[in-house]
């Protein structure tokens, strides 16, 4: 099962982006990283983005998650600027209060495949997220919302719909449940100096 850090969170705490990107990917051998954007402008953002894809190389994984920091606008600014770094997805881009159809603007705008569904509470939540066509990833948490069989009944559905499937964080549940389905994609980890107890529990 393909392991990928979250990370590239703001400030220094792990060392540059740079450094950060080279432990996870050389000293930890990762998949790759889901990288921390939205908390600042799109052309910072796409700049720090741009620095982990010089650091990583072209053949490693580098997602993006938003968390829910952008009007569509500066979603669809983000998009353009790193049209060219090859990202896997673009997670949460745009604010709650109406993300369903932002959702779906930037997806089928953007260019950039879309991940959602870490803050729904059912099966359900995520099908209307699959039905309306703002979704390429479905990221539901089991822990969060109903457990396991939640969890396989969302994938189920997504498998009905083309959608790849994840799992928000915690790779001691979601990897078991990743390596389940057909369409399964990466689980998460953090780095283990952020929290020793998830990685311990994921690799040990």
């Amino acid at each position: 099962m393909p392991l990928i850090a979250i990370g590239g969170y703001y400030g220094d705490a792990l060392g540059t982006i740079e450094d950060e990107v080279h432990f996870y990917r050389d000293e930890l051998g990762l998949a790759g990283v889901k990288f921390k954007v939205g908390g600042a402008s799109p052309e910072v953002d796409a700049d720090r983005v741009r620095r982990a894809r010089a650091a990583s190389g072209p053949d490693w994984v580098i997602a993006t998650d938003a968390n829910q920091g952008w009007t569509v606008p500066e979603a669809l600014d983000f998009t353009r600027r790193v049209a060219d770094l090859d990202i896997a997805w673009l997670e949460e881009p745009v604010r709650w209060q109406d993300d369903r159809r932002g959702l779906r603007d930037v997806r089928l705008v953007g260019g950039i495949p879309v991940c959602a569904g870490q803050s729904e509470y059912s099966p359900a939540g995520c099908r209307d997220l699959m039905e309306l066509g703002a979704i390429d990833y479905c990221n539901f948490d089991a822990s969060w919302s109903g457990g396991a069989t939640a969890w396989l009944r969302t994938a189920a559905i997504a498998h009905s719909y083309g959608i790849r499937v994840g799992h928000h964080e915690e790779p001691q549940v979601s990897s078991h449940l990743l390596a389940s389905q057909s369409h399964g994609g990466y689980a998460e980890c953090f780095h283990p100096d952020r929290d020793p107890f998830w990685w311990s529990l994921a690799r040990w």
